[in-house]
């Protein structure tokens, strides 16, 4: 079955939430750009090394999603992770020191950037295994379900999972335990470098999660708006009714897959189109227009964020190496 990977239209319309928890939105979409691009630059510097995977124009997700969870719910998140990481409440220091593989980030250094870890927020870890996160969310659930607890977990995964065998295994667990896991696709049309259709006989996603006897919902991913009010609505669901909910958010990154992308597998006019429905200068655009922001108050947010971003640069400069004598600590042998 054939995709469509031309763009559509720009999100639009009103936005139904009052002018502080807009700006507190964007502002979260603006900390994850600049955190991602102060990331890859310093990727190109040497500084950070390893895999790296930017989450640059798929900030909608991350921000409208997890702003719709309570502080007592689990969150659990793919390699392309920083951004849950800096929405869920991770510092942004420990986030960049971990990259750094400094001592103060949030996994010692040990972790790098696709493994992002912070238990007091309940994130529990970004994985370098595609669709690894799936078994550990369903873990999550049942142990909220046996413990008698109100809490959801929601797992992060991209449509490239779908084709793994822990996706159809971990959704029908959930579907049949019926276990509070929110399954939160983010298909930004590509595994890696291979289009959905090349790898998806079906490629309707919410198909797939139906056929588990699930809700399935598809929201546009590079709108906020939608993400975040189609999110609370699976949200409300599972509260009140008890089992899992799958959402499709349809999004795209603008950047490669990883650094060492070399990305020939999709052309620069479609990449072009789709920076036209950027979350967040569409997002700014439509508050602009109802008044709820200015261009001082964009800039004003925009300079925070990058002072942020220094900050946690100069944070992660000034960390210390672990020591050699302890690289076998928390290293387990027969």
């Amino acid at each position: 079955m054939t995709v469509d990977h031309r763009a559509p239209p720009p999100p639009s319309g009103p936005v139904p939430w009052d002018k502080d928890f807009a700006l507190r939105l964007l502002a979260d979409m603006l900390r994850i750009r600049r955190l991602e691009e102060k990331s890859a630059e310093l990727y190109g510097a040497g500084k950070i090394r390893g895999f790296l995977h930017l989450y640059i124009g798929e900030e909608a997700v991350a921000v409208g999603a997890l702003h719709a969870l309570s502080s007592a719910d689990n969150v659990v998140a793919t390699y392309r992770e920083h951004g849950h990481a800096l929405v869920r409440g991770m510092a942004m220091g420990a986030i960049m020191a971990e990259m750094y593989g400094k001592q103060e980030g949030c996994a010692r250094g040990r972790g790098g950037s696709m493994h992002l870890f912070d238990a007091k927020t309940r994130l529990y870890g970004g994985n370098a295994i595609v669709g690894g996160g799936l078994p550990l969310a369903v873990g999550l659930g049942l142990a909220a379900k046996m413990q008698g607890e109100d809490r959801l977990t929601t797992c992060f995964f991209g449509d490239g999972a779908v084709a793994e065998g822990a996706f159809h295994e971990t959704l029908n667990l959930a579907a049949l335990w019926k276990l509070p896991v929110l399954f939160c696709c983010e298909n930004n049309l590509y595994g890696m470098g291979t289009a959905i259709e090349r790898a998806e006989s079906q490629t309707d996603l919410c198909v797939k999660a139906a056929s588990y006897d699930m809700p399935a919902l598809r929201v546009d991913g590079m709108d906020v708006v939608a993400v975040h009010e189609t999110t609370k609505q699976a949200v409300a669901r599972m509260r009140k009714d008890g089992g899992p909910v799958f959402v499709e958010y349809q999004t795209y990154r603008f950047r490669a897959h990883s650094m060492f992308d070399a990305e020939i597998y999709r052309q620069k006019a479609e990449v072009e189109a789709w920076k036209t429905r950027g979350p967040i200068h569409t997002f700014t655009a439509r508050l602009k227009a109802e008044g709820k922001l200015t261009e001082d108050e964009f800039l004003e947010l925009d300079a925070v964020a990058n002072t942020e971003v220094d900050v946690a640069v100069a944070f992660a400069e000034a960390g210390s190496w672990e020591p050699v004598e302890d690289l076998l600590k928390d290293v387990h042998t027969p």
